[in-house]
């Protein structure tokens, strides 16, 4: 990973998460908003994420598919940056200085999941200002007295209503999300990515083709499992965070259970589809850009 270039990690990892919402904002509207409205008892239901597209595009035209995209850009640049600066500073401290070593569990993972656990912080606020922001729109349940007209309205009146802890509502569940799943996520990326070099140690085929090619193969696949791992936590996540009511569980895992018993294994999978279809180009994304920038940025890459 390069000595003395801690810093360079976050830039990195800033510049990483400027591309995926770039990418992948207009699947997570989508998602959301499955998740929503597809898990209520009753109220207005979308037969899949192409029919609640084609609303959004209908009724808001592309800006509809962004709306939230201040908090996610300005959350995801942080989260991104701290994200993949805490995981490559943490995982060259256990490595000992060596650089040649494969990838290897005991190292990834502990670092994954304490660089997940430190950014689900940053993320609860922003995600939960993104998400009521993305709930709104001509096919909202939500009640007319809980619009926002800006993602800082929505802040500002979430803290009014709720106080400060409000903003970290569903907190835990961030937490058991990110930790999880981004250990999921590096420890598929790490031997997608060892694994894809060293079959093609030696070809004949131009190395920024290579880099590109592996960091589109490893980054999708690594955004697939991050989120076939977590899903049901996302979920449970979006209903706490957007539900008026306060004394609904903050539980994830009876939130979970409630919401089976409402919509069964389908309620929890819900906004599967959008989900799978932005975790790919989202994250090859992601990872490409870090690579590309990291080259840039001269840091060793083991």
């Amino acid at each position: 990973m390069g000595e003395n270039s801690g810093y360079k990690h976050y830039i990195a990892g800033l510049v990483s998460g400027v591309s995926m919402v770039i990418v992948g904002h207009p699947f997570d509207t989508v998602k959301v908003k499955l998740q929503k409205h597809n898990t209520q008892a009753n109220g207005f239901k979308y037969r899949s994420g192409l029919h609640c597209t084609t609303r959004i595009l209908k009724t808001e035209g592309v800006r509809g598919l962004y709306r939230g995209a201040t908090p996610s850009f300005l959350g995801m640049a942080v989260e991104s940056s701290i994200l993949f600066g805490i995981y490559s500073q943490t995982k060259q401290a256990l490595q000992g200085g060596d650089l040649t070593r494969k990838p290897e569990p005991h190292i990834i993972i502990p670092s994954a999941a304490f660089a997940g656990s430190i950014i689900s912080f940053v993320l609860c606020p922003s995600e939960l200002v993104k998400c009521r922001m993305q709930i709104q729109g001509p096919d909202s349940v939500v009640p007319s007295s809980r619009k926002y007209s800006s993602p800082l309205n929505c802040a500002i009146e979430t803290v009014k209503t709720e106080g400060v802890t409000g903003l970290f509502r569903g907190g835990v569940t961030t937490l058991l999300r990110e930790s999880i799943g981004n250990a999921v996520f590096f420890s598929t990326y790490e031997y997608l990515r060892h694994s894809m070099h060293s079959q093609l140690k030696g070809s004949s085929l131009d190395h920024t083709m290579i880099d590109i090619g592996v960091g589109i193969v490893s980054g999708g696949l690594s955004g697939i499992a991050f989120w076939s791992a977590v899903l049901p936590l996302d979920v449970a996540k979006t209903i706490i965070q957007t539900t008026p009511d306060n004394n609904l569980t903050k539980n994830p895992f009876k939130m979970l259970k409630l919401i089976y018993r409402r919509s069964g294994l389908r309620g929890c999978y819900a906004g599967l589809g959008p989900t799978a279809s932005r975790a790919f180009p989202a994250n090859a994304a992601a990872i490409v850009t870090f690579e590309a920038a990291s080259k840039v940025l001269g840091i060793r890459r083991d």
